[in-house]
């Protein structure tokens, strides 16, 4: 099940820096005001306020400035730590922030609001597992305070832990249960969790819900999740209508690849592509659909766009290979771009069994046996036990009249994929004109049994693309 896709939050910076200093500064600077017996010199307190005003006026230049001054000076004092700390993070400086909230959780290691702040710094850094750290401790010290339960929260469902998430996001709710944020965060931590049914509790006392595109798209998964496809379709359909974004979009399209209905994800998802030109998984999921159609000729030049776009990128290729070797028109000229890449690629074994199987199926392909000759050398050399590449070069070499020869690669092929029905033939033809009879008759006998593998096969392939494409996040 995916996550509810929306978008994303870190966890939030603490209490108000108000909040954070009081009682602090007073303490802080009593004894460090004792050691300036010069009257007509400002205080480390005086100026500890002075950048407090600045800040409080916005110019966070200003109090930054002042700050960093009075730490060097009067260094290990927490809440001029924190406070720069703060600053640091309002001007998008996480990088400078994080020493001096360091330190301001070695001089208050009790402090829950220091640690929660110090967790939202590390995670816009991307150092999420540091970030879990600090919350789990602020969480520890401080487990009523709702902020840091809601950070904890996002950082365990980041981490992919969404039991304990729901339960981080339970006590946020029960300290502030009339914030719709954090019904929806706990509601997609249930989700994630599986727990359907309580969430579906929580969503149903969302007012006017109809017109929530949020929570539209979590019933969805709740409804896909509880077996209900139809009742999942209508919601995501919803959740589109009131905010047709490329997520929601998404979610929509993705419910009709999943349950194989490609004849209504394809309107969806050409739709999309031209909505959000830019999105990578829209385009996959519309080349999937047409595959799973059947429309093989549509998904080629999708399938080419995106090999084309990324040049290197082997699933683009193989998924390009498929749909070129299942098209039965004889013209395909976007199928060279595969022929591009295999020549590029060679250690990519699929990729170049692919385009020798296009090469040596095309009409008129006796002039390009060579060049398929060479790509399988190049995939056996790569992979000697791809069974598909075996398969080929066996039947290369029966096209060229070498029956005796395609004998060791047929063999091999079946070994390695015993249920494939077409080594198994051509086998037979090669074992007969070599006289084995018996050994023939054993081997279409296998041909028989295995014949509808070949449809299995490429199901089990296109269930395959489907789940990848489901968990594509581009």
């Amino acid at each position: 099940m995916e996550s509810r896709q929306r978008r994303k939050r870190g966890p939030r910076v603490g209490r108000s820096w108000n909040l954070v200093l009081a009682g602090l500064s007073l303490a802080c600077f009593s004894i460090a005001a004792q050691s300036q017996p010069d009257a007509s010199r400002s205080t480390p307190e005086q100026e500890f306020q002075a950048a407090m005003a600045a800040r409080d006026r916005g110019d966070l230049e200003r109090a930054a400035s002042m700050l960093e001054n009075l730490r060097r000076h009067h260094p290990g004092l927490f809440a001029v730590d924190e406070s720069l700390g703060l600053i640091y993070v309002a001007q998008e400086k996480y990088s400078d922030a994080l020493p001096v909230l360091q330190a301001a959780v070695r001089e208050q290691p009790a402090s829950d609001v220091a640690h929660s702040n110090l967790g939202a710094d590390l995670f816009k850094l991307k150092r999420n597992r540091e970030a879990l750290a600090e919350y789990s401790e602020a969480a520890r010290l401080n487990p009523q305070n709702p902020m840091t339960q809601q950070g904890l929260g996002e950082l365990l469902l980041n981490a992919g832990k969404p039991d304990q998430a729901a339960e981080a996001f339970t006590r946020a709710v029960s300290a502030r249960p009339n914030d719709s944020d954090l019904k929806l965060s706990l509601a997609t931590a249930l989700v994630a969790a599986g727990n359907f049914d309580r969430a579906q509790m929580i969503l149903a006392g969302f007012p006017n819900s109809e017109n929530s595109a949020d929570v539209q798209v979590l019933l969805g998964q709740v409804e896909e999740g509880k077996g209900h496809p139809v009742e999942a379709a209508r919601a995501f359909e919803r959740a589109v209508q009131l905010e047709p974004t490329e997520a929601n979009v998404w979610m929509l399209g993705v419910e009709f690849l999943r349950h194989w209905t490609f004849d209504a994800a394809i309107p969806e998802f050409e739709a999309a592509t031209q909505e959000f030109p830019q999105s990578i998984r829209m385009k996959l999921a519309l080349g999937a659909a047409y595959f799973g159609d059947q429309k093989y000729a549509q998904a080629v030049p999708v399938f080419a766009d995106l090999l084309e776009t990324d040049k290197d990128d082997a699933l683009y290729a193989e998924l390009l290979g498929m749909a070129c070797n299942a098209v039965t028109e004889s013209d395909r000229p976007r199928c060279s771009t595969l022929l591009a890449y295999a020549e590029a690629h060679p250690r990519d074994a699929k990729a170049s069994t692919a385009a020798a199987e296009m090469l040596l199926t095309a009409e008129q392909s006796g002039h390009r046996t060579d060049e398929a000759r060479q790509l399988l050398v190049n995939a056996l050399a790569a992979d000697p036990k791809l069974a598909n590449a075996q398969f080929e070069m066996g039947q290369l070499k029966q096209d060229e009249g070498n029956w005796k020869g395609s004998i060791p690669n047929l063999e091999t092929a079946v070994r390695l994929k015993p249920d494939l029905a077409q080594a198994h033939y051509r086998l037979a033809l090669a074992y007969w004109r070599s006289g084995r009879k018996e050994e023939a008759q054993a081997q279409m006998a296998l041909q028989k049994k295995y014949s509808q593998q070949e449809q299995q096969d490429l199901d089990r392939r296109l269930r395959e693309i489907t789940v990848f494409v489901m968990d594509v996040k581009r």
